[in-house]
Order: C-alpha cells, then structure tokens, then sequence
C-alpha cells in the first residue's frame, strides 16, 4: 500500500507553486492529498487536485484577534479529524499561516512533517514549526534566519520546477524580434501596471520589440491600446495557465522575486530584471533575486529607487551588449534544478 501524504498550502503563488510541483512530482509513487485555503484556489490550473479546503485566518492583531484564535482552534480540530480519515502518515507544508492548523494537528498525532522553505530568507511559521519536524527541505545552506541548532534536519535540494517547464525547455524556439515578458506575480505590481510600458515604448522607436505583459483585469483594455497605438507587437493578458510556453518565446524577463518563478526562468535559460515587491515578507524576495544575481545570472531594480531612466539604460544596455546577455545566459547551464524530491 503506497504511503498517504498531504501538502498543506495556500495564499500567494510562492507557496501554492511549490506544492503543486511536489504534488505532480511524487504522485505516481505515492497516494497525495493536498489542502488549500480560498485565496490559494486561484492557482489550482486543473479539477484533478481536488484540494482539501482549510480557511485559515490572518493571524493580524485587532479587536477580531480573539475570534481568529478561536477559528484556528477549530480548524486544528478539523484537521485532526482529516489526518486520521485519511490515515496520513507524512505531511508537507510549505509554510505560511494557513499551514498553523495542520501542522499543529500533525504534532499532535505524531504524524512526520516535512517543511519545504523556497525562499532565501527563513519564513516564521517553518521557523516555528521547525522544532517539531523531521526535515525541512530548502535550495541553499545559507538561508536567512534558519537556526543553527536545527543544522542536522537541513536537506539542501535544487530549485523544484514544474514537470511542464522541463518538456518546453527541450523545444526553444527561434523569434524574430527581442521579446520582454513582463510578469507582475501574485501580490500586486502597480509599478508593472503604470511605468514600464512607457519605457518600453521609448527603446521600440531604435529597436524592434515584442512584449508579453501580464496585467490587472481593470488594465488590459488600456495596454493593448497603447501597445497598438505604439506599432508594438504585443499580448497583453491577465492569467495564463500555460506561461511556460510564453516564456519560451522570451528573451528577457522582467519579474518580481518569487522563488518558484525565478527557478522557472532559471531553467528555461531566460536572463530576467527583478524587482522585488519591497513589502514581501522579511524581505524574502530581494534575498531569492540576490541569490541569482549572486551566480551573475539576473539584474536587480530596487522598486523605492525606480527610475525610468535607469530603467532604459539598463534594457538598452542588455539588448545592444550582447556579449553580458550570452554570459548570464550561460550561467543558467550551471544551474541544475530539481526534478524530484527525495
């Protein structure tokens, strides 16, 4: 009989990402549950999951604090109840607060844990958690914040990828004109919304250009506009369950700092601009940006000093010096990225 394992998940695309990659990954070998809460629901891409839904509150202090409380005490008990129903013998989390329910459950009936931390920079729930699990699995030995007594339950993998970027980094194709992706990611990127396209616009006078830009709904009308009115080739969208194959059209990449999308251009050899969301939780994204900048494979913007200038320097810079392009290119071949987990 194949071991029971639940992936417990939800919130933003940084932790949903990674657990439908472990999810897909291990499925064939073992029976695989995963649990969600609403706001994570957006990225299950297919009905095949079929996610356990655990809604687990934001654990903000306010006047609520105490009914947010008493919500989590229920949804341990829920999750009590959902351990022994399907007999798990192994749950995964990928940190956050939604994962407090089951991961608390899990202590309770000694049911192993394994946390998964993506990110450079070590999250508090996987921080609090971290004492009571067997392994926490993350991408480097230098995390920020991991404590240094727990050194013997780190597992050092490479960055997981999605099965689907794997099959398309086999099939890159040739394009005609120097295509920008721009993806804002799941946290909101005004910044993505309001200023880049004029840049862009600017350096398609000199240069020929194509640009894939994902926006806001409210958004979409006014880019394809401007981007025709411009004479630029375009593709403006919101949401694209198959990114994988835009982003084998892409020379460049402008992006935020998630570590699942970051890993995901690694592998598809595509050099990319981040700009962390300056808000991001201990600032997590600028550290899985610098990670890559580290390997001289990416360039960093720092968002609270944007400026469009030093913006289209930079792209004119990466477009016209081929020779720094090609090299960060190379860098990427170095990079060799999970496929399984162990």
């Amino acid at each position: 009989m194949k071991k029971k394992i639940l992936i417990t998940t939800g919130g933003s695309g940084g932790h949903v990402l990674p657990a439908l990659t472990i999810y897909d990954h291990l499925k064939t070998e073992f029976d695989m549950l995963i649990s969600s809460d609403q706001r994570g629901l957006k990225y299950f891409e297919t009905e095949e999951y079929k996610p356990i839904i655990v809604d687990t509150p934001k654990l903000k202090i306010s006047i609520f604090f105490p009914f947010v409380i008493f919500k989590v005490l229920v949804l341990i008990i829920k999750s009590l109840s959902i351990l022994k129903k399907k007999k798990i013998s192994i749950l995964i989390s990928t940190g956050g607060y939604m994962s407090l329910p089951l991961c608390f459950a899990a202590k309770i009936l000694g049911v192993k844990i394994y946390l998964i931390e993506p990110n450079m920079v070590m999250g508090r729930a996987n921080k609090f958690f971290l004492k009571f699990s067997k392994i926490i699995i993350c991408y480097s030995k230098n995390i920020i914040d991991f404590p240094k007594k727990f050194e013997k339950k780190l597992r050092i993998l490479k960055p997981l990828v999605r099965k689907k970027y794997y099959e398309e980094s086999t099939n890159i194709e040739e394009k005609r004109l120097f295509t920008v992706t721009i993806i804002g990611g799941s946290q909101g990127a005004k910044i993505f919304d309001n200023l880049l396209h004029q840049t862009l616009a600017k350096i398609s006078k000199s240069i020929k250009l194509k640009i894939i830009h994902q926006t806001r709904d409210s958004n979409q009308n006014f880019l394809i506009n401007f981007y025709k009115e411009n004479k630029i080739e375009h593709q403006v969208f919101v949401f694209e369950k198959d990114l994988n194959k835009l982003l084998i059209k892409t020379d460049l990449c402008i992006t935020r700092g998630g570590a699942s999308s970051l890993a995901e251009l690694s592998l598809l050899k595509v050099p990319f601009i981040s700009i962390p969301l300056p808000s991001s939780m201990d600032n997590h994204q600028y550290e899985n940006a610098k990670f890559y900048e580290d390997q001289n494979s990416c360039w960093i913007l720092n968002e609270k000093n944007f400026d469009r200038q030093n913006l289209e320097d930079l792209l004119l810079k990466i477009i016209k010096n081929k020779e720094e392009y090609l090299l960060k290119k190379k860098e990427f071949r170095k990079f060799k990225l999970s496929k399984y987990m162990d």
